[in-house]
C-alpha cells in the first residue's frame, strides 16, 4: 500500500498547476434546466415535473442521409437536481407494433433492437465520455470512450432506466446520479449527445453530428451546469461467494473443495473527477466465459477483459491507439488483415495478464488499488495489485503497479507516458516506460477526418540486453463517404517484453496498408453504400530485414437499407516459415501435422454474408476457399440467433476449416450453443455450451441473474467441463463448479 501512494502522488499532485481548460466549439447548445423535484422513473412519463424540464425536438438522420428530417417524431426532456440527471424522453411511432424490442436481459446487446442513448462528455474535452443507454424493454446498457472513437462496453454504472410501450409509440426514463460520473466540478458546460434507432428501416436519429459520426467530437454543448452534489462520495460493494468446485480423476488436484469468500469493493471519490477504488479478496466467478478459438497461426490469441475492477476508468489507460487500426465489421472499413491479436500487438497495459496464470488459470488477488480520473486538463491512472503466489506454476507472491498520465492538448489531441513495474506471470524483474501522441482534427473542410499517432516504448527485463524498444507511426483518414484510408508502421525489437501487457509478434518491423472509396446512394434506392478497398500488410524480420509474412487483398463491401451485409475479398499470401511449423496436433498425441520451414505463397476467396439482427432470426455466414501454405483449406461456418420471443434467444454457431496438406489431412471444428430465457427484466438464465475437436473438450456455463437494479446482483453459476481423450463420443468429466454470488452497492 505504501507504493500504491508514493506512485499516486507522484502522477497526480502536480498536475493541477499545469492544466488548463479545453477549448470549446461552436456548435448546437441550450441550457439545462436545474429543478428540485424527482420524477418516478418508471418509464411512463406522467410525472409533472417533467412539464418544467428543457425540451429538446430539433433532432435529424444520422442514417440514411445525414441532415434529412426523421421519418418519426423524437422528443427529449431533460433537467437536473443536485444529485442526479434526469432524461424523459418520447419516440412516437406510427406502427407501435412494428418497434423492435427483442432483447429483455438486463445489460444485454440491445444494438439491434431499437434504443435511446444519452451521452455524456463531462469534461467537453471532445475525447471522452458516458454512454447511457435503453431499448423499449427498459433493458440498461452502458459504455465509455475508451478513445475518441471507440467504445468500451463492459463498464458497468450505477445508475436507473425504464421503458414502456403504447399506441404512440415507446418511451424510456432514465436518472444518472452524479455519483457515477467524473467531472470538473469547476465547468459549467458538458458535451451532450442524443441518439435513437429505428431498426426496420436502419434508421439512425441524432441531435448533433458530423460525417455521420456521432461521437464526442461531433457533440453538442449542455450548460448552467452548478451546483452537482456527489455525497461524500463513497460506493461500498459488498459481496460474498459460496463456492463447491470438484476436479475428477486421479491427478494432483483432484477433488472437492468448498470454501465461503467474502469480497469487498470500495470507491471513493477524492475530487468529483478523481476516483480511488480497493478491492479486498477479489472473487471473479461471475464473468462471463470467454467464447473458445482454434488456433491456426503461429501467433498468440488475444481474449477482451471482462472484469468489473479492471474496466472502471479503463480508458484512461488505453495506449497509442493499439487496437483500433482492424476492420470495423459496422462500416465495412479498416484493414481486415489486422485482426484480434494482430492488432493488438505491442500493448503496454494487458489487465489479463493480473489475476490469471501463463496457462489460464486464476490467481487469488489480495488486495487492489486504484486513482484514476481527471486533473485539470489530465487524465491519470495508477494501480497497485498485490497478487498470490502461483502454485502451480511456481511463481511467488508479488506486487504489479500500472502508472498513466495523459495530456490533452489542441482541440482534439493527447499526449501521455505509460509506466509499468512487476511481472505477475513470472518471478523475474521488469519495468516498461512510454510515451504516445495521439493527434485528431475532425473539423477538416468537406466533413473529413485525420489522424496521426505515434509512440515508443523500452521494457527493462531481467536476464534481457538491449534489442527491448518498440515505436509506431500511423496515420490515417477515417471518412465515412468518399476516399479514406490507413497507414501504420510499427518497429517490436525482439526483447521488447511488456510483463503485464500483450506481444503477439517480436523481432519484426511491420507495415500496413489500406485504404478505398465509399459510395452512399439515395435513401429510396435497395443499396445504403458500398465499399471498394485494398490493403496489405507485410512484416519483416529485423535480425535479417527479409520478408516474414505479406498479405494483399481487394474487398468490396455492400450495405443495404435494413443493415444487411456482405462482404467479399480475394486475398494473397506470403509466409516464410524459419523453423517446422505444427499446425495440428491430436489431443491423444496420436499425430501431428508439420508444415516444412520454407517460403509460401497462396490465394483464397472469402465471402461474408451478414443479416440484420432485427430480424426473428438473424445471423451470418461465411465461406474461405482456396489455397493454405503446401496444400487446400476450405473453411464453411455460420452464426445464427433465434429470438422467437423478447423472453427466448436461440444461438447456434459452427466453423470448421477442412485443410488439405501433404503431411496430413485435419479438420478443425468450433460448435457453440447458447440457450437463454429473459423472465422479466431482472430475472434471466443463460447457458452456453462449447466444443472443439482439437482439444475434445466441452464446456458448459449456465447462469442464473437475479439484477433487481443496477448496484445489486446476484448469481447462480454452474461450470461444468468434460473431455473426450480417446476420440470414441464418450466424454469423461474433468470439473464440476458451483458458484452462489451477491454484491450489494452501498452508495453514501
Amino acid at each position: 500500500m505504501k507504493k500504491f501512494i508514493f506512485y499516486s502522488l507522484l502522477f497526480c499532485l502536480p498536475l493541477s498547476v499545469l492544466a488548463q481548460d479545453a477549448e470549446n466549439f461552436d456548435t448546437k447548445r441550450f441550457e439545462m434546466a436545474r429543478l428540485y423535484e424527482e420524477a418516478v422513473i418508471d418509464g411512463v412519463l406522467d410525472d409533472e415535473i417533467w412539464q418544467q424540464a428543457t425540451l429538446i425536438t430539433d433532432f435529424h438522420q444520422i442514417l440514411p442521409i445525414e441532415f434529412a428530417t426523421p421519418s418519426q417524431p423524437t422528443e427529449v426532456r431533460i433537467y437536473y437536481t443536485e444529485d442526479a440527471v434526469f432524461v424523459g424522453a418520447r419516440f412516437y411511432d406510427d406502427q407501435p407494433d412494428q418497434i423492435t424490442a427483442q432483447v429483455l436481459t438486463q445489460n444485454g446487446t440491445i444494438r439491434s433492437d431499437d434504443w435511446f442513448i444519452v451521452q455524456l462528455d463531462t469534461y467537453l474535452d471532445r475525447r471522452s465520455g458516458y454512454r447511457f443507454g435503453t431499448n423499449a424493454n427498459g433493458v440498461r446498457w452502458d459504455g465509455i470512450f475508451s478513445s475518441p472513437t471507440d467504445i468500451e462496453p463492459n463498464w458497468n454504472g450505477v445508475w436507473q432506466g425504464e421503458s414502456s410501450i403504447d399506441e404512440q409509440g415507446w418511451a424510456t426514463e432514465i436518472r444518472i446520479p452524479f455519483q457515477t460520473l467524473s467531472f470538473d466540478e469547476e465547468k459549467s458546460e458538458w458535451g451532450i449527445n442524443f441518439l435513437r434507432t429505428i431498426q426496420r428501416n436502419g434508421e439512425r436519429i441524432g441531435w448533433s453530428s458530423r460525417d455521420r459520426q456521432d461521437n464526442p467530437g461531433q457533440a453538442g454543448i449542455v450548460t448552467g451546469m452548478r451546483g452537482m452534489q456527489q455525497g461524500i462520495g463513497l460506493d461500498v460493494v459488498a459481496g460474498a461467494t459460496l463456492r463447491r468446485e470438484r476436479v475428477f480423476g486421479g491427478g494432483p488436484n483432484a477433488g472437492v473443495d468448498e470454501n465461503f469468500e467474502p469480497t469487498l469493493d470500495l470507491f471513493y471519490k477524492v475530487t468529483p473527477a478523481l476516483n480511488a477504488a480497493l478491492t479486498i479478496n477479489t472473487d471473479f466467478s461471475a464473468v462471463a466465459v470467454d467464447s473458445r478459438q482454434v488456433n491456426l497461426t503461429r501467433f498468440s490469441l488475444f481474449f477482451p477483459e471482462q472484469r468489473d475492477f479492471f474496466l472502471r476508468d479503463s480508458d484512461i489507460f488505453e495506449f497509442g491507439k493499439i487496437g483500433t487500426y482492424g476492420f470495423d465489421g459496422t462500416s465495412g472499413t479498416g484493414n481486415s488483415l489486422l485482426q484480434g491479436a494482430s492488432q493488438q500487438n505491442a500493448r503496454p497495459f494487458f489487465s489479463r495478464r493480473i489475476g490469471l496464470s501463463g496457462t489460464g488459470s486464476p490467481v487469488d488477488l489480495q488486495v487492489g488499488g486504484k486513482l484514476s480520473g481527471r486533473v485539470g486538463n489530465f487524465n491519470v491512472g495508477s494501480l497497485v495489485v498485490s497478487q498470490d503466489e502461483d502454485i502451480v506454476n511456481g511463481v511467488e507472491a508479488n506486487e504489479v503497479f500500472v502508472g498513466r498520465v495523459v495530456r490533452n492538448v489542441l482541440s482534439e489531441s493527447q499526449v501521455g507516458i505509460i509506466l509499468t513495474d512487476g511481472d505477475s506471470q513470472s518471478n523475474l524483474g521488469n519495468t516498461l516506460i512510454g510515451t504516445d501522441f495521439r493527434y485528431r482534427n475532425s473539423t477538416l473542410p468537406n466533413d473529413k477526418t485525420i489522424e496521426a499517432n505515434a509512440w515508443i516504448q523500452k521494457t527493462d527485463t531481467e536476464g534481457k540486453q538491449g534489442d527491448d524498444l518498440a515505436y509506431s507511426l500511423s496515420l490515417s483518414s477515417p471518412n465515412q463517404t468518399g476516399l479514406r484510408g490507413a497507414a501504420v508502421y510499427s518497429r517490436i525489437e525482439k526483447n521488447f517484453d511488456p510483463a503485464v501487457g500483450f506481444v503477439n509478434r517480436a523481432g519484426i518491423q511491420d507495415l500496413a496498408l489500406d485504404g478505398g472509396y465509399i459510395h452512399r446512394f439515395s435513401s429510396d434506392s435497395y443499396l445504403r453504400n458500398i465499399y471498394i478497398g485494398a490493403e496489405a500488410y507485410r512484416a519483416e524480420l529485423l535480425s535479417t530485414g527479409e520478408m516474414n509474412s505479406e498479405l494483399m487483398a481487394v474487398r468490396i463491401g455492400l450495405f443495404n437499407q435494413e443493415n444487411d451485409r456482405f462482404f467479399s475479398k480475394i486475398q494473397r499470401n506470403r509466409e516464410v516459415l524459419l523453423n517446422d511449423f505444427t499446425i495440428f496436433r491430436a489431443s491423444d498425441g496420436s499425430r501431428s501435422v508439420v508444415i516444412p520451414a520454407g517460403e509460401y505463397e497462396f490465394y483464397e476467396w472469402l465471402v461474408f454474408p451478414n443479416f440484420a439482427g432485427q430480424r426473428v432470426l438473424s445471423g451470418s455466414l461465411n465461406m474461405q476457399v482456396g489455397e493454405f501454405y503446401n496444400g487446400d483449406r476450405l473453411q464453411l461456418g455460420f452464426n445464427s440467433t433465434w429470438r422467437p420471443t423478447r423472453q427466448y434467444e436461440l444461438g447456434l454457431n459452427y466453423s470448421e476449416n477442412s485443410i488439405k496438406l501433404p503431411a496430413g489431412d485435419f479438420k478443425v471444428r468450433l460448435i457453440s450453443m447458447t440457450a437463454n430465457i429473459a423472465f422479466n427484466s431482472k430475472w434471466s438464465w443463460s447457458n452456453l455450451l462449447q466444443y472443439d475437436n482439437v482439444s475434445e473438450s466441452m464446456g458448459l456455463n449456465s447462469r442464473l441473474n437475479w439484477i433487481p437494479e443496477n448496484g445489486q446482483e446476484g448469481f447462480l453459476v454452474l461450470n461444468y467441463g468434460a473431455q473426450d481423450i480417446d476420440k470414441d463420443n464418450s466424454f469423461t468429466s474433468t470439473n464440476l463448479d458451483l458458484s452462489l454470488r451477491f454484491t450489494y452497492t452501498f452508495r453514501y
